[in-house]
């Protein structure tokens, strides 16, 4: 989009964003144009020399982690020794060389603000400088005893502040990568501040650095409460880490009634009461629950008890992710990704999110029955209750899954209370309808997972990079990389920047079917993306005798009946395959898979297959962006993009018959 064009867009991007977001967001760069922020981030490091640092958490004792996770321990030690040889796994991805100095000479951060001199990606950048990757070296000092790596700490962190001295380079341009180094360290010194190797001079170098960082975080927070989403919450709870850290600093007891503020502001309009999430990402709302779980624990070392709306309010998050974990403990990779895992708290792989979950249930439901699993670990490093050892998927998980995760009332209205999963025979499905209420990140209404035996067989193509020369600047947010229907080679809304997209278009549900269990087998829904065009796109997904079915019908507004191109798109497994006609065949760790388009009203026009961006099958243009999946940021993978095209007069009706092998 051209910049008259996104000029032209300002009016409606203050009345569909709203007046509060637009001068929060407008304030804040007046503050940031003026030099207004400049001159409040001048300073440079606080003296804080006299002040004692507070340990915030305590985990179990070493022996509990030698019971629940046996021989996964020695994994803890293995990764915090590749962490001393300077390999780090970002974004959950394969080890890379670990960089804390900065790319450039560091200018004062409001030279750089959100990218990088040279116009490179930032993220890299930022993620090395959370320091989550630190916290496998506290932790493999916790159940060794080796001081090489409180050692490993405390050397890393000291070349971190001596290479990005306070409000200096891109590690303090923003606020929530500040917030979230806090968060790390203070994890970190929980478990180290015993060890020989954290003097008293390293002491007071930390609690520097920690009121450096904090009076970094309270300038920019107009830009935080614009976001509305986890920047504002991890800034909250970063100054409440700040005072927690620091008590007896002059304005700790400030930091912490404005951080317990904004956070249980957050909470409360970020998280809706079905316990969907603002940010519409499976990722960000992990992001909240580990948010959720370090409050808890600030809240029990300061004694002070979280509210009890904020408490179910994030049982209730915890809840609706939960509905969408499949056997294999991973999730759709729903919305943006940046791979972010700020506590990763587990030897468990980045894609498993049963450790959040097992802790959120720990920390927000209530329960007080051990856990079990290795996937408890996290629990235990937060100093919840102590999980206890089993070799398989606890039988609770399940039975609150089915319990929790499931509307087993018919449904009485349009909208979404959660997300939509139909079971089938070791199979399920999970189709995107929401109601926005917040910027959206994707483009994904109508979208369909299909998991089966812990394979996703029908995918989301997540995001891979959001600062990249074209085509992959945040392309994968568009509608034609997810299982969807587009028409005439248009989003269903406009897109006016990077992560802006206006002109939203809201999903329904028509109709459900369940069993007398409860269970979801069928469902309807609709969205008015295409309204322009004066189509309604409403989709049915339904499990019927061992096989998915999906039914596509693109139903005229009104009584024009102007002819339109539709495109039906399938992202599946980089599996061998083969097409035949209107079939695709691909063949699975457990058999063959097959997938039959069939066309009852309109006329099929073409029928491609792209791998990696290259087409594989079929005539016409290939499209760069298609045949990859991106498990985590910055990585992307080969996959099948099937595609078929129908032309004709509204109304359009497009079958796709999934068949399973028994």
């Amino acid at each position: 989009m051209s910049l008259t064009e996104k000029i032209s867009a300002l009016p409606k991007a203050y009345r569909q964003l709203g007046p509060e977001t637009i001068w929060l967001y407008a304030k804040y760069q007046l503050k940031l144009r003026s030099g207004w922020l400049r001159l409040q981030t001048s300073g440079g490091k606080k003296e804080a020399g006299g002040l004692e640092l507070q340990v915030i958490v305590r985990p179990a004792n070493k022996r509990d982690f030698e019971q629940l996770l046996g021989e996964r321990l020695k994994e803890i030690t293995k990764q915090a020794d590749e962490i001393l040889r300077r390999q780090v796994w970002l974004f959950g991805a394969e080890p890379r060389a670990l960089e804390l100095q900065p790319p450039a000479p560091p200018e004062h951060w409001t030279r750089t603000h959100s990218h990088l001199p040279d116009g490179r990606d930032i993220k890299p950048v930022w993620e090395a400088g959370r320091f989550s990757w630190a916290t496998v070296l506290a932790r493999a000092y916790w159940v060794s005893g080796e001081d090489q790596y409180a050692e490993g700490f405390w050397n890393y962190f000291e070349e971190f502040c001596t290479a990005n001295p306070p409000n200096k380079g891109p590690h303090w341009s923003s606020a929530q990568e500040v917030a979230l180094r806090l968060i790390a360290w203070a994890f970190c010194y929980g478990l180290i501040a015993d060890s020989p190797s954290s003097s008293q001079t390293r002491k007071v170098a930390l609690s520097q650095a920690v009121v450096a960082h904090a009076e970094r975080i309270p300038p920019t927070i107009d830009y935080a409460r614009a976001q509305s989403n986890n920047h504002l919450l991890s800034e909250a709870l970063g100054l409440v880490t700040a005072a927690a850290l620091v008590p007896d600093f002059t304005k700790a007891t400030k930091w912490k009634t404005m951080g317990w503020a904004l956070f249980h502001e957050g909470i409360e309009k970020q998280i809706h009461d079905d316990g969907s999430y603002a940010q519409h990402s499976s990722n960000y709302h992990r992001v909240l629950l580990q948010l959720g779980l370090w409050a808890k624990v600030l809240s029990n070392s300061t004694r002070e008890r979280l509210p009890e709306p904020i408490s179910r309010k994030l049982a209730k998050a915890k809840e609706w992710l939960l509905t969408l974990l499949d056997e294999s403990g991973r999730v759709p990779n729903l919305g943006p990704n940046d791979g972010a895992y700020i506590l990763p708290l587990c030897t468990l792989p980045f894609e498993d999110y049963r450790p959040t979950l097992r802790a959120a249930r720990v920390a927000f439901s209530g329960v007080t029955a051990p856990e079990e699993g290795v996937w408890g670990e996290m629990a235990l490093w937060l100093g919840l209750k102590p999980p206890s050892p089993s070799p398989v998927l606890p039988q609770s998980v399940k039975t609150e899954q089915s319990e929790t995760g499931a509307d087993k009332s018919n449904a009485q209205s349009n909208k979404q209370k959660i997300p939509l999963r139909i079971e089938g025979k070791n199979t399920w499905a999970y189709l995107r309808a929401t109601e926005f209420k917040e910027r959206p990140g994707h483009a994904d209404q109508l979208h369909l997972d299909i998991w089966w035996r812990g394979l996703n067989i029908a995918g989301d193509a997540g995001s891979y990079l959001y600062t990249a020369p074209e085509p992959w600047d945040n392309a994968m947010a568009s509608a034609r990389v997810h299982n969807t229907i587009t028409v005439d080679e248009r989003e269903p809304m406009t897109r006016i920047g990077r992560f802006l997209w206006l002109d939203w278009d809201q999903a329904k549900v028509v109709s459900t079917v369940r069993e007398k269990d409860g269970r979801l087998i069928a469902v309807e829904a609709e969205h008015d993306g295409y309204r322009r065009q004066n189509v309604i796109h409403r989709r049915e997904v339904k499990w019927d005798a061992g096989r998915w079915v999906i039914t596509d019908r693109l139903l005229p507004i009104d009584e024009k009946k102007k002819p339109v191109q539709a495109r039906l798109h399938w992202l599946l497994p980089d599996w061998d395959w083969q097409v035949d006609r209107q079939e695709i065949r691909i063949e699975s760790p457990y058999g063959m898979i097959e997938i039959a388009v069939d066309v009852s009203i309109g006329d099929l026009t073409e029928l491609r297959l792209i791998r990696a961006g290259e087409l594989v099958h079929g005539s016409g243009t290939s499209d760069p962006i298609l045949g990859w999946a991106s498990p985590t940021y910055g990585i992307k993978v080969p996959a099948l993009s099937f595609i078929a095209g129908v032309v004709g007069p509204l109304p359009i009706t497009i079958i796709s018959t999934w068949m399973l092998p028994k």
